[in-house]
């Protein structure tokens, strides 16, 4: 705003300059000048960019994680992961997800919650995750918009997409000499955490699903293997070299996006696909992400 402000300021004593006919300004005022109105076009160029470009412009991310929980010789696990969709009624990338996921060939979807930001985009997230369940197996948690703003809307229902919330699911995706289980509880059961994660037998292959990222050093006590959550869209705008200005999370940037590690537990923040149902339609540094995580036998 300073930078604007200033440019305007200069542009309007350019413009009585030229009328009055006054003698041209010092070097060093037409530097400053330059540099203001330099960066005030810059400024322009960026907003363009961060509203038309990259919220259309999504990133497939490919992460491999080995685990001696696979027998050696066994078949490796793709699982897409996806959040924060945050559907407006008027589709940006929903129509285009489903055959971007399905390019991965994944054996499982996992969706990390917050869908819509009005009831009137729900049909448009509803077709998207209904073409996703048709892809592979798919299960959902809600994040805290959907608890907050959409707790009546049927957000699932009739997709196909399993939501889960305290409990736990077997899946025998690479035999059942290494079957996975996938547990996974809403922002507003967080009491359910611990009932959810001790059906899952002790030493079994298990992922966890949750929208913040913010319980991972419970979560890591619990030695989850893969604990997949979102909200944080990356900071949705973000600068290079230092990333996220805002996350959003009780640990602010400490795990802003992207994949990290805990004692014996991985955690990836999905950056989303949508934007913050009260911010600007604008991702700056933060494109949208599918995340491809392969789950390989330890060598």
């Amino acid at each position: 705003m300073a930078i604007y402000l200033t440019a305007i300021r200069m542009l309007g004593r350019l413009i009585l300059e030229w009328f009055r006919a006054t003698p041209p300004a010092r070097p060093r005022v037409t530097w400053i000048r330059r540099v203001v109105f330099g960066l005030a076009l810059l400024g322009i160029v960026c907003i363009a960019y961060g509203f038309w470009i990259e919220p259309y412009w999504p990133q497939v991310t490919v992460v491999s994680l080995s685990t001696p929980k696979l027998p050696p010789g066994a078949r490796p696990i793709r699982i897409v992961h996806i959040s924060d969709i945050h559907c407006d009624p008027t589709p940006r990338l929903e129509e285009r997800l489903p055959g971007l996921i399905q390019r991965q060939n994944p054996d499982l979807i996992v969706f990390t919650g917050d869908s819509i930001n009005s009831p009137q985009a729900l049909p448009v997230f509803k077709r998207c995750m209904t073409h996703c369940a048709q892809i592979a197996p798919t299960f959902a948690v809600k994040g805290n918009c959907d608890a907050w703003f959409w707790k009546g809307q049927d957000l699932f229902g009739g997709t196909g997409v399993r939501e889960l919330n305290g409990e736990a699911v077997k899946l025998d995706l690479s035999g059942e000499k290494a079957p996975l289980w996938i547990t996974g509880v809403a922002v507003e059961s967080e009491d359910r955490i611990d009932q959810a994660l001790a059906e899952v037998p002790k030493g079994a292959l298990n992922i966890f699903l949750y929208h913040y990222p913010d319980r991972i050093f419970s979560i890591a006590r619990h030695k989850v293997d893969l604990y997949c959550a979102g909200h944080t869209h990356g900071g949705q705008v973000a600068l290079p070299f230092y990333g996220a200005l805002v996350t959003l999370s009780k640990l602010g940037k400490r795990f802003e996006a992207g994949l990290y590690r805990v004692d014996e537990t991985w955690l990836y923040v999905n950056r989303g696909i949508g934007m913050e149902i009260f911010a600007p339609r604008v991702r700056f540094c933060a494109r949208p992400e599918i995340t491809v995580i392969e789950l390989v036998p330890r060598k």
